[in-house]
């Protein structure tokens, strides 16, 4: 009978140790998770302030130029002279037509500028080249100079980026930096500066932006058979590619 008490007892013993022990392990856990909790909200307060701050300096970058463009404008007009401003470092350019009858050459140039499907739409550095390339693709396309407001509502509104070959809506900050951060690129305004600007990155963040996907534009097309300068749809249009952007969101 001493045996099988002292057995017992020996049992009850032994379980609370059990449950200290787990309990000694959630204490941890729970601990190790507030920390890294308090970090990751540390963290995004820092990141915060840094997306504010480069916001504004861009903000504060684009008034500037666009006042210098207002200045220059009156100056020349009060000399009695015409301003010329820089010729566009950027194209935006659209597909307007389908897979239809499209010559083997061509169709290649359309790839180099993933330009794979109708309404499809990508930013295209501008030099001789490219401009050579244009030329040939005129009748299946429609160029033109973005303004930083037109950029800013691509990428806000129809905004995907190339992420281990997956196309993800660009939603967070965060899938910005982790992809770009080694190149300067924090978030999305530094992006949009990116590519308005063509800075020196420009190659890599065009390459992570998924080529736009846009609608047909509202009151459609007037003719794709001729160029924009008589009256149709396709080749160079200049400032007038925003209008279509935007009627095409």
């Amino acid at each position: 009978m001493a045996d099988k008490k002292t057995s017992k007892t020996s049992t009850k013993r032994s379980t609370p140790s059990g449950f200290a022990k787990k309990r000694e392990m959630l204490e941890k856990a729970s601990a190790a998770l507030k920390a890294q909790r308090a970090k990751a909200l540390e963290q995004a307060k820092k990141n915060k302030e840094l997306y504010l701050a480069q916001g504004k300096a861009h903000r504060e970058a684009l008034e500037k130029h666009t006042q210098h463009l207002v200045d220059a404008h009156r100056q020349a007009k009060k000399d009695g002279n015409f301003f010329v401003p820089d010729q566009t470092k950027v194209f935006l350019v659209i597909r307007i037509k389908g897979l239809n009858k499209i010559p083997p050459q061509e169709k290649k140039i359309l790839r180099l500028f993933r330009l794979r499907q109708l309404n499809n739409a990508t930013f295209v550095r501008n030099n001789k080249a490219t401009q050579n390339m244009l030329r040939k693709v005129e009748p299946w396309v429609t160029f033109g100079a973005p303004t930083n407001a037109t950029i800013r509502k691509l990428i806000y509104k129809r905004g995907y980026g190339k992420i281990n070959g997956q196309r993800i809506p660009l939603n967070d900050n965060r899938l910005v930096a982790e992809s770009l951060s080694k190149f300067n690129i924090n978030c999305i305004e530094d992006l949009i500066n990116e590519i308005w600007t063509c800075g020196a990155n420009f190659k890599q963040a065009n390459a992570f932006l998924w080529p736009f996907k846009l609608d047909s534009p509202r009151g459609g097309l007037k003719s794709k058979r001729h160029q924009f300068l008589t009256g149709g749809d396709q080749g160079p249009r200049e400032e007038f590619i925003n209008t279509l952007a935007s009627a095409m969101l």
